[in-house]
């Protein structure tokens, strides 16, 4: 018989796969940054900064208050562990991973020449560009001198040149180890990978099989979108794998009582090496890129919450804030704030606080220890919240009585 997971357990399994509920050190190092990358797999990156850019957040949420050059020299630089690729979104993986997505390389050839071939068309400056980094080393797209380097249009306002090194990256033509100033700095992969990694890939399913693998071993317990998702591949693509890795034992059917498709119980599976613990100790804020939440139907699932970034609603129209942080407290995701780092005044502000029906009596106090572990970790001084939001008037008290 299928073993029945309550959904209290699921969410802790899921949450200890993802590094929650695990003593943190008080002044963590390289060790600690380096094994939240590979205990996750990958780091999405996004632009917005408003709080603080996304993939140092899920490093601040498992660990605290931590220095985040160390893990800028985990992922930039030549010696660097990893390199960004389309993995979930644009997201720092650990360099092996990189024969893994020959596949999806193949996948954009494939598709950019039935979407007009950019590639194609541009031959001649992509042959350039290859040249002109062979022989000056990597390079912004910035520090290219061509005729062709001028932003124009659409597609953000990319030049011919960026927009033909983001095809080029996407195909494989060039990588990118570095961000300088949040702007890609591309190289040819011979220039940056090691022998090793540029060797025949390996086929697709066996590349499929290793990358479910992973992502089963980070969510803990999933679902066959989970699974998916996680890499951002269809569900088709990663049906074999996991009848593969349940024959080998690797995953684990198991039923969770509400996880339902089409009001039928949804084929989920637990990694044989997944913990099970009786309890999660957590009070913390997540990336709106946090793979806790990033995928939103699991977030519904697992969590009865409903989240929606709103950066791009009209601000009349918001009614959680620009960027709101989704608040975990020990096993559940129980609210959510609004935060705004104002650089110049040195102040963090909370421009909305909202919690959840379900939220326990205590999330106020239980989040401003989080809050003011956020703010001395960006170094401010003080904050502030905004009167907006049904959590709003228990935290002011709450900071107060802290201070």
């Amino acid at each position: 018989m299928v073993e029945r997971v309550s959904p209290p357990l699921a969410r802790r399994i899921a949450l200890a796969a993802q590094g929650f509920g695990r003593p943190v050190p008080p002044e963590p190092g390289t060790r600690q940054v380096a094994g939240v990358l590979d205990r996750l797999g990958l780091l999405q990156i996004d632009s917005v900064n408003v709080f603080e850019r996304s993939h140092y957040l899920p490093v601040f949420s498992r660990l605290g208050t931590y220095d985040k050059a160390l893990l800028d020299r985990v992922t930039t630089g030549r010696r660097g562990r990893t390199l960004e690729y389309w993995a979930h979104e644009a997201a720092f993986v650990p360099r092996e991973l990189w024969p893994l997505f020959e596949f999806r390389r193949d996948e954009y050839r494939q598709r950019g020449e039935a979407w007009g071939g950019w590639l194609v068309e541009n031959r001649q400056l992509a042959d350039w560009l290859k040249a002109e980094l062979a022989a000056n080393g990597p390079m912004r797209a910035s520090e290219i001198e061509h005729d062709a380097n001028q932003r124009r249009g659409p597609w953000w306002g990319w030049s011919t040149v960026k927009r033909t090194l983001e095809w080029m990256f996407r195909v494989g033509e060039v990588v990118c180890v570095e961000r300088r100033r949040f702007e890609r700095v591309y190289a040819l992969p011979e220039q940056a990978l090691a022998a090793e990694l540029l060797a025949p890939p390996p086929s697709e399913a066996d590349a499929v099989r290793v990358l479910v693998e992973r992502a089963a071993s980070a969510l803990g317990i999933a679902t066959e979108a989970d699974l998916a998702d996680y890499w951002r591949m269809k569900r088709v693509q990663v049906r074999g794998a996991v009848r593969d890795l349940e024959d080998a034992g690797v995953l684990v059917p198991v039923e969770v009582p509400g996880w339902s498709v089409g009001g039928r119980p949804a084929a989920t599976w637990v990694h044989r090496d997944a913990r099970r613990p009786r309890r999660i100790d957590a009070a913390t804020v997540l990336s709106p890129f946090d793979p806790v939440v990033w995928f939103r139907p699991r977030a519904e699932r697992m969590f009865d919450f409903h989240y929606r970034i709103e950066i791009y609603t009209p601000e009349p129209q918001r009614v959680f804030g620009y960027y709101s942080l989704p608040v975990l407290i020990d096993d559940d995701v129980v609210g959510r704030v609004d935060l705004k780092n104002d650089r110049k005044n040195r102040v963090l502000r909370v421009q909305s606080a909202w919690s959840e029906a379900s939220a326990p009596a205590d999330t106020a106090a239980r989040l401003v220890p989080a809050l003011r572990r956020a703010a001395a970790w960006q170094g401010l001084d003080e904050i502030v919240v905004a009167d907006r939001g049904n959590l709003a008037h228990a935290l002011r008290p709450e900071l107060a009585a802290s201070a």
